[in-house]
């Protein structure tokens, strides 16, 4: 049995947040979940068109006010957001357990981790810089980074506060003025956040916003929005860059991945198999673009390691209530998210893939309410099937294994994505030969799953455009502008 915490505390405001004040969703409402037990929490705004024209003039007009603001003076209130997002961390990491799922545990570190990315943008103000450049005539030609002016970030569900409030920071340390699109299916610690953070900024400055797919399209579409940056899947981002393509609009997209995590034959085994279960974010569910959901294992531990890691996994991930401190494992963010996975379950059954591990609902009857699955491994998985090839998100492993090194990078590279990579050897020249051949933006190397800030993270093929996390994150909301004085 799980033990949850009490009922988290929920905003005072349930409404849209822009221009620094709260305004009632011409969209109107519609209700927030906890996916643990399938409680209404609240009723959550819905943004319209009609409110994104006012959120979008709003943001105009706090980008004339903050765009004028002395760099240490943008860095300043930055750190002051982030030093209210410490205080009240506990509060924030309460409320996402509670509406998205994921353990309070591991909600804590992520309100945290947002407020240190805030902090690094904070500090990056005065690296946002031109450059002169030596002319043939003796003049002065040099260059300057300008804003571009409004941007709006559309968040995922997966990390509802790190996400909004860390990726506001970029944007805001530019220059620009921001319109936060909060994920919809978990809404509730963006509008806490916007209550924390009131009166720090000039009016406009930063918006929030809540609502399904006809707000992230006005968004989209809006005359003044001037970027738009995604988190989410490939099929929203392709959508954004049809729009986007009409209007000559730069965007940033993070989508999806189908990572690989490689063990050769040298590899430590202890060190593998924590390193696939960490990998796979067992923890979110399996909810994240980073789930490294394809282990490809040699075939000289192959055995060796399935059978490590069916006996650790379980004691290492249990499903239990996002409330509780002790849960290790969340549940998925919905009934449509749930069904999802457990197609893709059985369709894994159906193409002949041998089910290891779990597969099923925990038998807790505390959790029958709620969308849970326990951790899955699929073993003896080939190229040919789809659970090796199409992005599941949700607590589904696939085990594949290889012996021949140009046979393994050709069945690692053959998926449309490329978003993360890691290997597992204690040869130093095949961990950077083999990282130097897979198709990914980010390899770990005997670890997994870490983010480090300040390197950047982005992936290829269609797990996104752009990098973000470090320097040529707020470099990509600015524009160049060339001056040439004759002198």
């Amino acid at each position: 049995m799980t033990q949850a915490l009490t009922a988290p505390p929920l905003p005072k405001r349930l409404a849209l947040y822009y221009g620094g004040k709260w305004h009632e969703p011409a969209g109107g409402y519609r209700p927030t979940f906890n996916p643990a037990t399938g409680e209404i929490l609240a009723q959550a705004p819905e943004a319209n068109a009609e409110d994104i024209a006012a959120a979008a003039e709003a943001a105009h007009q706090g980008f004339l006010a903050w765009s004028r603001l002395p760099a240490a003076e943008r860095g300043a209130r930055l750190r002051e957001i982030a030093r209210r997002v410490r205080d009240h961390a506990d509060e924030l990491a309460h409320l996402d357990a509670a509406n998205c799922g994921n353990p309070i545990q591991r909600m804590r570190p992520d309100a945290l981790n947002a407020a240190a990315q805030i902090d690094y943008y904070a500090g990056l103000v005065h690296e946002l810089k031109g450059e002169t450049i030596p002319t043939a005539d003796r003049g002065l030609n040099y260059s300057m980074r300008e804003p571009l002016g409004v941007v709006a970030r559309i968040v995922a569900y997966n990390h509802p506060l790190m996400f909004l409030a860390g990726k506001m920071a970029p944007v805001l340390a530019a220059g620009n003025s921001v319109i936060m699109k909060a994920p919809d299916q978990a809404p509730l610690s963006a509008l806490r956040f916007a209550e924390i953070i009131d009166g720090i900024l000039p009016p406009g400055t930063l918006n929030i916003v809540t609502g399904g797919s006809d707000c992230g399209e006005a968004l989209v579409l809006h005359p003044t929005v001037r970027k738009v940056a995604l988190i989410g899947s490939a099929g929203t981002g392709a959508a954004i860059l049809r729009n986007a393509a009409d209007k000559i609009m730069p965007v940033t997209l993070e989508l999806g991945g189908k990572n690989p995590l490689v063990v050769c034959p040298d590899a430590d085994l202890e060190t593998a198999v924590q390193g696939a279960i960490n990998g796979m974010n067992f923890t979110w569910a399996g909810q994240s673009c980073g789930s490294t959901s394809r282990l490809f294992v040699h075939d000289s531990l192959y055995d060796a390691v399935l059978e490590r890691l069916c006996a650790q996994l379980p004691k290492l991930h249990r499903c239990g209530l996002p409330t509780d401190p002790a849960t290790t494992m969340g549940c998925l963010i919905s009934e449509a998210q749930f069904d999802k996975v457990m197609s893709y379950i059985q369709l894994g059954i159906s193409e002949d893939a041998r089910l290891v591990a779990g597969g099923k609902r925990p038998d807790d009857p505390a959790l029958a309410k709620g969308w849970f699955i326990e951790p899955t491994v699929f073993a003896d998985v080939t190229p040919a099937m789809r659970i090796f090839r199409e992005e599941i998100f949700g607590p589904v492993l696939s085990v594949i294994r290889w012996s021949d090194e140009d046979q393994l990078i050709a069945d690692v590279n053959s998926v449309d994505y490329g978003l993360s990579a890691s290997i597992y050897t204690r040869d130093l020249a095949r961990a950077h030969r083999l990282a130097q051949r897979i198709e990914a933006g980010y390899i770990w190397i005997n670890t997994s799953s870490a983010h480090y800030l300040g390197a950047n993270f982005g992936g290829y093929k269609k797990s996104g455009l752009g990098r973000e996390e470090g320097l040529e994150e707020p470099l990509s909301y600015t524009q160049v502008k060339n001056v040439h004085v004759a002198l």
